[in-house]
C-alpha cells in the first residue's frame, strides 16, 4: 500500500523538460535546485583537496584547461544566454591515476591531473573532454540524473551507501549536495551521452578546436582504458560504434571549426 501510494505521488509530482536536441527529459528536480545543489556539493568536494595542496597544483596545466575551457564556455554563452549568469568555474585535481572530468550543474568544473598526463591529448582533444562536459551542463544532465535517481527510490540513505568511502566523501556531504556529487558519479544514458556528443562537439569547433579531434580522442582514451580501469569510461559509457559517429559527425563542423576571427575567452571570476 505504501509502495502504490508513493507511486501515486511520485506520478503527480513528475514533470517535463525539454532538452537542446529537442528530448523529453524527467525533472522532479528543477534546473535550479541542481544548480544550488551543485554549488554546495562544489564547495565540500574540492574544499578538503585544497587543504592538501591538490587544486591548481600544477599553474602550467591549470593555466592551459583555464584557457580552453573559457573559450568553450564563451560559445556556450552566445548559443544559451541564461547561462551568462552562471558561477562558471573548473578546476585541476592533482590525482595523476584518476583519468576523469565532470561538470556538475551550473557549470561546476574539474579535471584530473591523470587525464591529462596519462591520455596526453593535444588541444583539440583536450576541448573535445571539456566541451562534452560543458554540454553535460548545459543538457541538464545532472538534475536528469537526480531525478531518475529519486523515481528510483534512491533516497538520501540510498546515496550515502552508494558513497560510503568514494572520492567525493560521502559521509562530508549531505542533503541535496550530496545528490548531485552522486548525479555525476552515475553512468550517463547513452542518450544523453549521445547528446553531449553532438553539443560538445558543436562547441568545441565554435571555439576553434577541430572536431575530427572526438574521434581520436575516444581512440587515446580507450587505448589507456585497455591498460587499467578509467573511471571517465565507467561514467561515460563508450559504445563500439562511438569513434566512427564522431568522425562521420566532424565534417558537418570544419565550417565553424574554419571561421576566421578572434574566439574570444570567457573570463573566471576566480
Amino acid at each position: 500500500m505504501r509502495l502504490l501510494l508513493f507511486i501515486l505521488l511520485l506520478a503527480s509530482l513528475c514533470s517535463c523538460a525539454t532538452s537542446p536536441t529537442g528530448r523529453s527529459q524527467l525533472m522532479l528536480v528543477s534546473p535550479e535546485q541542481a544548480i544550488s545543489a551543485s554549488r554546495q556539493a562544489y564547495v565540500q568536494t574540492l574544499q578538503p583537496l585544497a587543504k592538501e595542496g591538490r587544486i591548481d597544483s600544477d599553474p602550467q596545466m591549470a593555466s592551459r584547461v583555464r584557457h580552453i575551457t573559457g573559450r568553450i564556455i564563451a560559445q556556450a554563452i552566445a548559443i544559451y544566454p541564461h547561462t551568462q549568469r552562471w558561477d562558471w568555474s573548473v578546476k585541476v585535481i592533482d590525482d595523476p591515476k584518476m583519468v576523469n572530468a565532470w561538470c556538475m550543474a551550473g557549470g561546476k568544473m574539474a579535471v584530473y591531473s591523470g587525464l591529462l598526463n596519462k591520455v596526453n591529448p593535444t588541444d583539440d582533444e583536450l576541448a573535445q573532454v571539456l566541451a562534452h562536459e560543458v554540454s553535460h551542463a548545459l543538457a541538464n544532465h545532472t538534475a536528469e540524473r537526480m531525478s531518475v535517481a529519486m523515481a528510483s527510490q534512491l533516497g538520501v540513505m540510498g546515496i550515502g551507501m552508494a558513497t560510503a568511502g568514494s572520492k567525493y566523501g560521502g559521509a562530508a556531504l549531505s542533503g541535496s549536495a550530496l545528490a548531485a556529487a552522486v548525479a555525476i558519479q552515475l553512468p550517463n544514458s547513452r542518450t544523453s551521452e549521445s547528446e553531449a556528443d553532438l553539443i560538445g562537439i558543436e562547441l568545441a569547433a565554435r571555439a576553434g578546436y577541430n572536431p575530427y579531434a572526438a574521434a581520436t580522442l575516444w581512440q587515446k582514451m580507450e587505448r589507456v582504458g585497455s591498460k587499467a580501469p578509467v573511471e571517465f569510461l565507467s561514467t561515460h559509457p563508450s559504445p563500439g560504434n562511438r569513434q566512427a559517429t564522431l568522425r562521420n559527425l566532424a565534417p558537418r563542423y570544419m565550417g565553424l571549426y574554419k571561421q576566421p576571427g578572434y574566439r574570444p575567452v570567457y573570463q573566471f571570476r576566480q
